[in-house]
C-alpha cells in the first residue's frame, strides 16, 4: 500500500508541474497579446499625464525648458477673471443641458418601448445625432442653422417674427450649444430603452389590476426600477459635458465669443496652451478639470444611496 501511495504522490506531483508549466505558457501568451495595450497605456495615457502633472508646477512656453515655479500656476487661477467666467459658462452648460438631455432621452425611450412598428429604424435614426454631435461637420451645420439667415430664422419668418443671429448674441449663444447637446440624446436613449425592457411586466399588470393610471405606473414602477440606468447615464453625460470642446470652438471661431458667452473651460484651456503658449498654466488647468470631474462623480456616487433603487 505504501508503494501505491508513493506512486500516486509522484503522479500528482508530475501533474501539478505540468499544469504549472501550461499556466506559465498561457500567461506568456496573455501578456504577449496585452503588450500593445500596455504600451499604449504607458505612452499615450499614463506617460503624458505624468508629464502634464510635472508641467503644472512649471513655467513652460514650448520654446524654452520648463522652469519649476511650485504652486504659482494654481494660485494664479484665483485672480483669473476669464477663468472664473469660463467656469460659470461650463457649469450652466452642464447643469442645464444634461437634465434636459436625459429627460428627452427618457421620454423617447418610453415612447419607443410601446412596441412601435419599425423600432429598429427609429432607434437608429434617434441614435445617429449622438455619433455626429461632437463632430466638426455638425458644429458647422449648427452654426448655419442658428445664423442670421439660418433655418431657425426662416421658420420664424413664416410667422412674421424677425429673426436674429442667435450665435452672435451673448444672451442666446450658449443656448444654441445647450440645444445641440440636448439634440444628441441618442446614446442615453438606447441605454434607457434597454433598461425599460428589463422591467418585469408583472409589476405593471398588478398595478393595472389595482386601478393605477399610466402616470402612476410610471412614477411608482418605471422610475424607481430605472434609477440605476438614470444614475449611469447621469454620470456619463456629466463627464462628457464637462469635456465638451468642438461645438464651442467651431461656433465661436475658437474665441469663446461673443463676449465670452461660449467660453467653455476646455476652450479656455486650449487657448492658454496653444494660442498663448502657456503650457504650464494649461497643464494646471487640465488637472483642476480632472479634480472637478472627479469631485462631481464622487458626489453622484455618494448621493446615489439616497435615490438609486436596486431590485435585489
Amino acid at each position: 500500500m505504501s508503494a501505491i501511495g508513493e506512486l500516486r504522490k509522484i503522479s500528482t506531483d508530475k501533474k501539478t508541474k505540468a499544469e504549472k508549466k501550461a499556466d506559465r505558457r498561457d500567461n506568456k501568451a496573455a501578456y504577449l497579446f496585452l503588450a500593445p495595450w500596455f504600451l499604449g497605456l504607458s505612452l499615450i495615457t499614463v506617460g503624458p499625464m505624468l508629464v502634464s502633472l510635472y508641467l503644472s508646477f512649471t513655467k513652460y512656453n514650448l520654446l524654452q525648458a520648463p522652469k519649476f515655479t511650485g504652486l504659482e500656476n494654481f494660485t494664479r487661477m484665483l485672480g483669473d477673471e476669464r477663468l472664473h467666467n469660463a467656469l460659470g459658462v461650463t457649469f450652466v452648460y452642464v447643469f442645464v443641458s444634461v437634465p434636459l438631455q436625459l429627460a428627452a432621452a427618457l421620454a423617447l425611450a418610453v415612447l419607443l418601448d410601446r412596441g412601435l412598428r419599425g423600432l429598429a429604424f427609429y432607434r437608429s435614426v434617434f441614435y445617429l445625432p449622438s455619433l455626429l454631435g461632437s463632430s466638426v461637420a455638425i458644429a458647422v451645420l449648427w452654426k448655419q442653422v442658428f445664423g442670421s439667415e439660418g433655418l431657425v430664422n426662416v421658420f420664424l419668418g413664416f410667422f412674421g417674427v424677425e429673426g436674429q443671429s442667435w450665435i452672435a448674441n451673448p444672451s442666446t449663444a450658449l443656448s444654441t450649444l445647450i440645444t445641440l447637446n440636448v439634440w444628441t440624446f441618442g446614446a442615453p436613449m438606447v441605454i434607457f430603452l434597454a433598461g425599460l425592457r428589463q422591467i418585469p411586466t408583472m409589476y405593471y399588470e398588478a398595478a393595472e389590476v389595482d386601478g393605477a393610471t399610466k402616470w402612476q405606473r410610471f412614477l411608482r414602477i418605471t422610475l424607481p426600477l430605472l434609477t440605476p440606468i438614470i444614475f449611469f447615464n447621469l454620470v456619463l453625460q456629466i463627464i462628457h459635458a464637462f469635456q465638451s470642446f468642438t461645438q464651442a470652438f467651431i461656433i465661436s471661431g475658437g474665441t469663446g465669443g461673443p463676449a465670452d458667452s461660449t467660453l467653455f473651460y476646455t476652450l479656455y484651456l486650449y487657448n492658454r496652451g496653444f494660442a498663448n503658449f502657456d503650457m504650464g498654466y494649461a497643464s494646471a488647468l487640465a488637472w483642476v478639470l480632472l479634480l472637478i470631474i472627479g469631485a462631481f462623480t464622487a458626489i453622484n456616487f455618494w448621493a446615489s444611496k439616497y435615490w438609486v433603487f436596486y431590485d435585489d
